[in-house]
């Protein structure tokens, strides 16, 4: 409801009716401003041991943001109401220095662009729980606070089975596909070439020329190989 003011002093409400995601601010007058800030994560994240994981935050504000900027990530153990601060985003970013995730929690995000990510390294079951993500954009502070269930498991041997599988397809089927080419294609090489024999092919003029070329050849270097020998012979008659 907006408050709207009368000429006596008083106020009475109009009939807007404002949503979940929208707040009032009252300023001079006794007007007041009707602003918005939504935050959005994922529900559920899934990840395995000793892999990073990310836990998606973005929002959505009216103002502009400024470095009065806050972002807050919580955590709470499974069937706990204890939570604990693992990271606190102001102009800068400060990841948790004690407890559980001490050294492990990265900032990913980018406020600009209305990013509040963060990760998780070298994760572990002991991990699993519940994660909030709180952001206040003054003069937008009220907000709807959403939770990422996270759980994190084994790789079993199901999932490592699907991986080799996929790298399989990815690379063996292709060099597969080459070899069986290369094989078609001697394969029809080969049958020409039986196919020309029995049907009494005969060579070109150029190919013809072509032997006899490389015959001439073959004669020309046995005849300097015998002088050569000659030569020796003859040297060593002198001495």
């Amino acid at each position: 409801m907006v408050a709207l003011p009368l000429p006596g002093g008083g106020s009475q409400e109009s009939p807007h009716v404002a949503s979940g995601k929208e707040r009032s601010r009252r300023v001079s007058g006794g007007v007041c401003i009707v602003v918005s800030l939504e935050i959005k994560a994922d529900a559920h994240v899934r990840g395995y041991v000793g892999e990073k994981i990310k836990l998606k935050c973005t929002f959505r504000s009216t103002s502009s943001v400024t470095d009065k900027l806050t972002i807050d990530w919580t955590y709470r153990p499974p069937s706990s109401s204890r939570t604990e601060s693992i990271f606190h985003y102001q102009s800068f970013q400060y990841p948790t220095t004690a407890g559980t995730f001490r050294d492990r929690i990265s900032w990913v995000g980018d406020v600009y662009k209305g990013d509040a990510s963060i990760s998780i390294s070298d994760p572990t079951i002991r991990d699993n729980g519940t994660f909030s993500c709180a952001v206040k954009n003054p003069p937008d502070v009220h907000h709807n606070i959403p939770l990422t269930e996270l759980t994190v498991t084994e790789r079993g041997f199901g999932t490592m089975l699907s991986s080799v599988a996929l790298l399989s397809i990815l690379v063996f089927i292709p060099s597969a596909a080459v070899v069986v080419l290369l094989l078609v294609r001697m394969g029809r090489k080969s049958a020409g070439l039986k196919k020309r024999g029995k049907s009494g092919y005969k060579k070109s003029s150029i190919e013809v020329s072509d032997d006899t070329d490389q015959d001439e050849d073959g004669c020309m270097a046995r005849l300097c190989v015998r002088c050569a020998e000659c030569l020796d012979s003859d040297s060593e008659e002198i001495y």
